[in-house]
């Protein structure tokens, strides 16, 4: 089964539970099925999607041969493979790695700012870096933890006890 058809079959099934289809991934002998849903998807429904799909995928001739099929969320930091991926982070921090160097480096850190099938435009620092997506070897969303306050003694209120 060519990698359009496994994807059509896919979406259908998950579209059908209610899910959304980010990405399918062979490497290997392991497919990858990265599935997400408004509000995001716990564990609970990865598990019963695994499930669902193993059996959608079971008998299918054209999958010869053992593979491990994994069924998970596309996580914090996202891989951005695919123009849905990219158009989904313009405005959200980005990381990107090009196989030669553009503007000086093949790291680009920056906010997605445009994206169109030939290009993208990320914002490092104050400079508008233009990337031929024909140059873009990897890319991923890049999540920030927020911080708290360091744990420690409550301050008491004066009076108090």
């Amino acid at each position: 089964m060519n990698e359009t058809a496994l994807w059509d079959k896919l979406e259908r099934y998950l579209t059908a539970e209610g899910l959304k289809l980010d990405d399918v991934e062979w490497s290997g002998r392991v497919l990858r099925v990265l599935v997400d849903a408004d509000g995001g998807i716990d564990v609970g429904r990865i598990s019963e999607t695994t499930d669902g799909v193993s059996r959608l995928l079971d008998g299918e001739a054209d999958l010869t041969g053992p593979y491990t099929l994994e069924v998970s969320s596309p996580g914090l930091e996202r891989k951005l493979r695919r123009p849905a991926h990219f158009l989904k982070a313009v405005g959200r921090e980005v990381s990107i790695t090009t196989r030669n160097e553009v503007a000086g480096s093949r790291s680009h850190r920056g906010v997605l700012e445009a994206f169109d099938e030939d290009s993208c435009v990320v914002v490092v620092g104050h400079e508008r870096r233009t990337l031929p997506m024909g140059e873009v070897a990897s890319a991923k969303t890049v999540f920030r933890w927020e911080r708290n306050a360091k744990p420690g003694k409550a301050r008491r209120k004066e009076g108090s006890r």
